[in-house]
């Protein structure tokens, strides 16, 4: 007997496919396991989200029992360490009611405690806060999940201290990072005050606040980079300073640099120890310093130095800003003409036994002992004892040719002080 009629079309999709006697579609079923475990996460989280109580009691006991700091904290900064710690926890559980959102942060954390407790509380203490609510959370994990879902509680919390302790660490990275550039700013200020002179209490207050002692006596050592330091060699150059020395600041003039280095240990070996780290070209170091004004006066020596320094090719590297006075006095360095006269010409004029008028016959007479022997009518052994003693009144060798020269200006400049010629006015 013919199938019934399809008005002599040939059949086209499920009827060409399907037998006639073919059962229809069926639904799958949903798998038993699958629907075991959404209602074991759904019986967990309605259990953490009621244990939120008991999880911040355990929290605060935690924190007596644990953190040493925490205890040493006055009443009110416990309290709001405690809120800190509590709000960890809300904020977890939180997460847990909907794993899909983003976990709170550091910085929604301590929203709900004062800035003031937000910078007094390092980066280690921030850490050692998410362990304890980790811990807290973990110990509890049991009683908290439902049969069978611990590993799956624990998990959870494993995976949000994880973003939380990265999002304390790019916090506090970032308020390095500005701090650090904030104390470049302020110890190239405190720097350039110094080189200016401008010594007040303001200025010990800023110094303070980058961390100088003050304890010890100062060195001030300038001289010249190769190429302009970028701020990556820039922080490099400070963080070796800071290694040398107790107290160390750094400012940066274009290709010139300028380095202090303080403390009670050996800044003749600071000094030697930073030397690679100037360009070619001299290195000057200023007298020692014992105060923030003398830092002042010993920064104006080096860098009169540093300018004069190209005077002597013979010069050592580094240089002493007082081996430097004659040079300096060329470059105009009032300072420096004083500081010759006081220790040479004066005592020298204030001195017995004619040593004034030995040195002169002596260096006028092309360094030649006898030449001025014969001058001063007296025996060569004479003229060698009395610059003998000349060495000993200034410091200065005559018999030395860079230290001759030294005094040789000395005398010049005295005796130009004495007809009293300080300077050459021009006059049109």
């Amino acid at each position: 007997m013919p199938g019934p009629s399809h008005g002599g079309r040939p059949p086209t999709g499920a009827q060409a496919v399907r037998p006639a006697d073919a059962d229809p579609p069926r639904t799958r079923a949903a798998d038993p396991a699958d629907a075991a475990e959404t209602a074991a996460n759904a019986e967990t989280q309605r259990r953490v989200r009621e244990g939120a109580g008991l999880l911040s009691a355990a929290a605060m006991r935690r924190l007596d029992d644990d953190l040493d700091w925490y205890r040493a904290l006055p009443a009110e900064d416990r309290s709001w360490v405690g809120l800190v710690a509590q709000a960890g926890i809300t904020a977890f559980v939180t997460w847990f009611m909907d794993p899909t959102r983003p976990p709170h942060g550091v910085g929604d954390i301590f929203a709900t405690a004062p800035p003031e407790l937000t910078r007094s509380i390092s980066l280690q203490h921030t850490l050692q806060l998410v362990r304890v609510v980790v811990d807290v959370v973990e110990s509890n994990s049991d009683r908290l999940a439902a049969p069978g879902d611990e590993r799956s509680l624990r998990e959870a919390v494993l995976r949000y201290s994880r973003e939380v302790a990265f999002s304390a660490a790019e916090v506090y990275a970032r308020a390095a990072e500005v701090r650090g550039a904030w104390d470049a700013r302020l110890e190239a200020l405190v720097v350039d005050a110094i080189v200016r002179g401008d010594v007040d209490d303001a200025l010990r207050s800023r110094v303070a606040a980058l961390g100088w002692s003050g304890r010890g006596s100062t060195l001030v050592i300038v001289g010249t980079t190769a190429s302009p330091l970028d701020d990556v060699r820039a922080a490099d150059l400070r963080r070796a300073t800071r290694r040398a020395a107790d107290d160390a600041l750094v400012g940066i003039h274009g290709d010139r640099l300028v380095v202090l280095v303080g403390g009670e240990g050996d800044l003749r070996g600071a000094v030697t120890a930073l030397l690679p780290r100037f360009g070619p070209g001299p290195v000057v170091v200023g007298p020692e310093a014992q105060d923030l004004a003398d830092c002042a006066r010993a920064a104006r020596a080096a860098l009169a130095g540093l300018a004069a320094a190209a005077a002597w090719a013979q010069a050592p590297r580094p240089v002493q800003a007082d081996d430097l006075l004659p040079e300096r006095v060329l470059v105009g360095d009032v300072t420096a003409r004083r500081a010759l006269v006081h220790r040479a010409f004066e005592p020298l004029a204030a001195s017995q036994g004619s040593l004034l008028e030995t040195l002169s016959a002596y260096l006028g007479t092309g360094r030649s002992l006898e030449a001025a022997a014969r001058t001063l009518y007296v025996h060569p052994n004479t003229v060698r004892y009395r610059l003998r003693r000349v060495a000993d009144v200034t410091g200065w060798d005559p018999l030395d040719a860079r230290e001759s020269y030294v005094l040789q200006t000395a005398l010049a400049l005295g005796r130009l002080d004495a007809a009293g010629v300080t300077s050459i006015v021009e006059r049109p």
